[in-house]
This record gives structure tokens, C-alpha cells and sequence, in this order.
């Protein structure tokens, strides 16, 4: 059976649908955390891609290893801006029992930078 295909564009828009809260019944913490997960993928999948341009093969290693070769293929600033805005998406999206969810408007913030990120790293 083939799955379809998410591209970066369709999980940025599932990201703001679920920080919009239209017709969505998950919790205000539920959404947050759901779009910083779209957020880290979308970012992921334009990493992947820049990657996979320029050496076939080099995304089929972790994302921390994507994320150290980054600033090889691409502008210093804007490995470090991925770098960091992924760092931020993975805390956001990991639940623990003694830790409040990101907020709304942190997830905007990365919303904003993953935005533009995925607009530098894809064609």
C-alpha cells in the first residue's frame, strides 16, 4: 500500500490550522504540541532535500548528523538558524509529566522561523 507524500508547504499549513484551533478537538496544549511536531517535520523534509541535492544518499543519516553537515551545502547563518529552531521543536514536542508545553506563541515564533527557513533551503 503507498502512503501519500507530505510535503514541507502541507505540514506548515497543518501547523497553522492547529494554532488557529479550527475544528480541531485537542486541548490548547494537544494543538501546540501537534504543531511544533508538523514544524520539526517540515523542517526536516527541506533539510533532507538540500542535503540529498547536493550528495545523494547524505539524508539517510540522524538529524543531528543532517544538522552538523548542513552548514557544509548551505549559508553558515542559515545552519545555525535550523540548527537551532530544530533544537527548540524537539523539546516543544516531547511531553513530560513536570513540564508545561510550549506556547502558543513560542510555537508561532518558530512557526515564523521555520517558514523562512524552509524557503531559503528549498528551491
Amino acid at each position: 500500500m503507498s502512503h501519500p507524500v507530505t510535503t514541507a508547504e502541507e505540514l506548515l499549513l497543518t501547523a497553522d490550522r492547529l494554532l488557529s484551533g479550527l475544528r480541531v478537538g485537542a486541548t490548547p496544549t494537544g494543538r501546540h504540541r501537534g504543531a511544533a511536531l508538523a514544524l520539526r517535520t517540515a523542517l526536516e523534509i527541506a533539510v533532507d532535500r538540500t542535503l540529498d541535492a547536493a550528495v545523494p544518499g547524505l539524508a539517510d543519516s540522524t538529524t543531528r548528523a543532517k544538522m552538523l553537515c548542513l552548514r557544509c551545502y548551505t549559508a553558515e547563518k542559515t545552519a545555525r538558524r535550523a540548527n537551532a529552531v530544530w533544537s527548540h521543536l524537539c523539546l516543544g514536542c516531547h511531553y513530560h509529566q513536570y513540564e508545561i508545553g510550549p506556547t502558543r506563541d513560542q510555537v508561532r515564533a518558530w512557526q515564523a522561523e521555520v517558514d523562512e527557513l524552509v524557503g531559503l533551503l528549498l528551491p
